[in-house]
């Protein structure tokens, strides 16, 4: 599976981190080849929130302007893409086309292919615009869910709580993950 990784410039780069590791372990057992993408706001959340180089992944890294990238046209044949975090201004930007930076050109490239885009939205509260916003990428074909971590699975510590949501986000692309215990019923 190909796929692109966007961080956006909204506050939850540690979900980003612990989804870089994830494709930097079990990922890369079954074939995941990640590219990514930081917007300039995007990196410096990273800095604040994370502080390691995402160089150390290894990963083919592309800068925010950089329309050469390959999964900027759709006949590079990329599977999927997740943008962890999402931030409101990129929803927006997604949403209606704009495909003003290499996030908003990949998801455009992802929207008009039928391929997966996943967008972990890290804000609150929504305002009615983000709601349509919202709307707009879903009646488009792209998933849109809320960086909103679950607690049923008991998690132990931070790293934990975050890979709830990185589970299910994984999920949405169709990728088997083992992240965080799932929810089997009540006994």
């Amino acid at each position: 599976m190909k796929l692109v990784v966007a961080i956006s410039g909204a506050s939850g780069a540690p979900y980003a981190a612990r989804l870089l590791d994830f494709l930097d372990g079990p990922g890369r057992d079954a074939g995941i080849e990640p590219h990514l993408v930081f917007t300039r706001f995007g990196k410096l959340c990273w800095k604040d929130e994370v502080g390691t180089d995402p160089a150390r992944y290894g990963f083919p890294t592309y800068g925010p302007a950089d329309m050469t990238a390959p999964f900027a046209s759709g006949s590079a044949r990329f599977d999927a893409m997740i943008v962890m975090p999402c931030s409101a201004g990129q929803l927006g930007r997604i949403a209606h086309g704009l495909s003003a930076d290499l996030v908003g050109r990949a998801a455009d490239v992802m929207l008009k292919e039928r391929r997966r885009l996943v967008l972990v939205l890290r804000e609150s509260p929504y305002s009615l615009v983000h709601v349509r916003n919202m709307q707009h990428v879903i009646e488009a074909g792209g998933v849109v869910m809320p960086a909103s971590p679950s607690f049923y699975s008991q998690p132990a510590d931070l790293g934990e709580l975050l890979d709830t949501v990185v589970a299910r986000t994984l999920d949405q692309i169709g990728v088997h993950n083992e992240l965080t215990r799932r929810w089997a019923g009540r006994a």
